[in-house]
């Protein structure tokens, strides 16, 4: 309704003095919904007040003092309306934190994993390395070949979890009504990062193994 039109709300009239944009005065996950303000001098539950933030417990205890001189009967409490609105999001920021820490753990977890892996498999075939050295191998050629069977497995896996994770995230973003659409250039970017991931923790072993003398290798029984 435009400005200076009558309207009535809740069995009374009333005079529209302004209108504004349409803002967020919910969390995201609702839609934006018509909002009225109503003056009523009679009938103040609240007072919003603009203060600096310099010196805040001295402005704070100046409203109350001044508060308690004017309406000593109500007892003075008050709250930010940054924190009140940053509540609303609380439940998102604590499980992303705990979904931040589960996945750092899973990652080290996985790199130990693979080390353990890479080391074993790279034991088993301590005297392969060696022949392969001294018919003339080179270093990268056997880093390729340690590293190729468990990059195979970090493909499938990440194969495999794409769609399982497209499905979870597409229904957590359907609880807000203000979202993001999945992208496909996250999974990209998620897969090349685990690929480099444990490319990188393989490597370590594999290194240390094209590095070591043939004629220690082939010593080995």
């Amino acid at each position: 309704m435009p400005s200076g039109e009558n309207s009535i709300k809740w069995g009374r009239k009333g005079q529209i003095i302004g209108v504004v944009k349409d803002f967020h005065f919910r969390s995201l996950q609702s839609e934006i919904k018509p909002l009225s303000f109503r003056i009523e001098p009679d009938g103040c539950d609240l007072i919003s007040a603009n203060v600096k933030t310099a010196d805040l417990k001295n402005t704070v205890s100046a409203i109350e003092a001044k508060w308690k001189a004017i309406i000593p009967n109500r007892p003075f409490s008050y709250y930010f309306a940054d924190e009140f609105f940053n509540r609303q999001y609380m439940g998102e920021e604590r499980f992303g934190k705990l979904f931040l820490n589960f996945a750092v753990l899973a990652i080290l977890i996985s790199c130990l994993g693979l080390l353990g892996l890479a080391s074993y498999s790279t034991l088993q075939r301590t005297k392969e390395i060696g022949v392969r050295k001294v018919l003339g191998a080179s270093v990268t050629g056997i880093i390729n070949l340690l590293s190729k069977e468990f990059m195979q497995l970090v493909i499938i896996a990440f194969l495999i979890a794409t769609p399982i994770t497209w499905y979870f995230m597409a229904s957590w973003l359907k609880d807000f009504y203000y979202r993001i659409s999945v992208q496909w250039w996250i999974f990209v970017l998620a897969g090349g990062a685990a690929f480099l991931i444990a490319w990188l923790t393989i490597s370590v072993q594999a290194i240390r193994a094209a590095m070591t003398n043939p004629v220690k290798s082939l010593r080995t029984e």
